[in-house]
């Protein structure tokens, strides 16, 4: 009996050993099953403490970890292709990416990060695609709003995204087509119940106030990602600070003259040498935005693609352009894509629609963090009218253009030397 206790004992202890010199490798890849969910088993993988490489330009950016059931057994349930590999196949991989001749790089990744959604508390969950993306890979984040953010709250988060949000205090220039609606009249007086509650007389000057609460925010070390009209008019609202640039259909105060001389580009981010749009029957808020015309260019068409980069030398825009394909649909939103002759040349041109002078993903250092803006309101959805029906991310579990997205909250993840660009 005491022999077979050993000998049990002994097997047990041989299976942890084996199980211990494995290592798990995500293909993200042609092969993988599922691109999305597959970011949240490596996100929460760390999470639980273990670690990982982040393998990038190796079949389409591929993570490596330690080997658990738990890994195992969360991937296999959700559908996301593993490959349990030998430590020495591990360190032959890792070599072959570290090969100074080729275009690769393995970055260890390390604690993760603390992720808030800056969002209304009216907003549906189909409202924003990065909520859908964080929501389907199943990776934590808090809600955050105005309040949170003019209390100080941001200093507990490493990453920030911004919900599709006006900060110019225009409410997305929906005046001339929806100021009938009952959803614009609500979202409007909820806006203004904030502004009030907050000792502000206007939405605009309280935005403001946001705005620059989330660039220090950045300047302190913070990553921000905003998509949609959460890019431009955030710099609209710096590059006007001071001024009333509302017209006064939309707030029943009188805008101020000459507000485009008088805009301010140095305070801005991305942007530059723009003009506003004043006019509250045009739905644009400015020229940073491309012009859109749907007859122009077939559906099957619009596409744009990613730049490549130095692996080694510029990690941080490889890590945040990983994929399996090089070009993406495209898809329109509020803000579609950016004029290249409005960003700055301080900022990082991450893809652009060919022969069409259009950045449609771009990012930045300010101090000691970083900015990086998406063009489009779903990737998965190309035109996104109101009322659409949410896009349903099952159907969509390989999706190239919301891989960027999940690319964004990993970054902040790797190695604290790597970071540079």
């Amino acid at each position: 009996m005491l022999k077979k206790l050993f000998l049990l004992a002994f097997a047990f202890s041989f299976a942890a050993i084996v199980h211990a010199q494995e290592r798990v490798l995500i293909p993200m890849d042609g092969s993988q099953t599922n691109h999305l969910k597959a970011y949240g088993i490596i996100f929460n993988h760390l999470a639980d403490g273990e670690t990982g490489q982040w393998l990038l330009n190796y079949r389409g950016g591929s993570f490596i970890t330690t080997n658990t059931n738990e890994i195992v057994r969360k991937s296999r349930v959700r559908n996301v292709q593993v490959e349990v590999i030998s430590e020495s196949q591990a360190q032959s991989i890792v070599q072959e990416v570290e090969q100074p001749n080729v275009n690769m790089a393995a970055i260890n990744l390390e604690t993760v990060p603390k992720i808030a959604v800056y969002t209304p508390p009216q907003s549906l969950p189909w409202d924003d695609a990065v909520t859908l993306a964080l929501d389907y890979a199943e990776v934590p984040y808090d809600k955050i709003y105005d309040v949170e953010v003019l209390s100080g709250e941001l200093e507990n988060y490493d990453w920030l995204h911004l919900h599709h949000e006006d900060f110019s205090g225009q409410h997305g220039k929906f005046w001339a087509m929806y100021r009938n609606a009952p959803w614009y009249i609500s979202d409007v007086n909820k806006l203004r119940e904030i502004a009030d509650d907050l000792g502000y007389d206007r939405v605009a000057d309280l935005k403001l106030d946001v705005v620059l609460e989330i660039k220090d925010y950045i300047y302190n070390g913070g990553f921000l990602f905003a998509m949609c009209s959460g890019t431009n008019t955030f710099d609209i609202a710096l590059a006007a600070e001071g001024m009333d640039i509302v017209p006064q259909e939309i707030d029943g105060q009188p805008m101020d003259p000459n507000v485009n001389e008088r805009l301010d580009y140095s305070r801005t981010l991305a942007f530059e040498n723009f003009s506003l749009v004043t006019d509250p029957y045009i739905y644009q808020h400015d020229d940073i935005d491309i012009e859109v015309d749907l007859n122009r260019i077939s559906e099957s068409l619009d596409y744009f693609t990613l730049f490549e980069f130095s692996a080694k030398w510029d990690p941080v825009p490889t890590m945040l352009t990983q994929n399996h394909v090089s070009s993406i649909p495209g898809f329109y939103g509020q803000t579609t894509a950016f004029q290249k002759d409005k960003i700055k040349r301080t900022v990082v041109s991450l893809a652009e629609s060919p022969g069409r002078n259009q950045v449609k993903y771009l990012h930045g250092n300010h101090g000691e963090g970083t900015f990086t803006f998406y063009g489009g309101h779903d990737p998965e959805d190309y035109t996104h009218y109101v009322g659409d029906p949410p896009t349903d991310l099952s159907l969509h579990p390989n999706s190239p253009g919301y891989r960027l997205i999940l690319n964004n909250i990993l970054f902040p993840a790797a190695e604290k030397k790597k970071r540079q660009t």
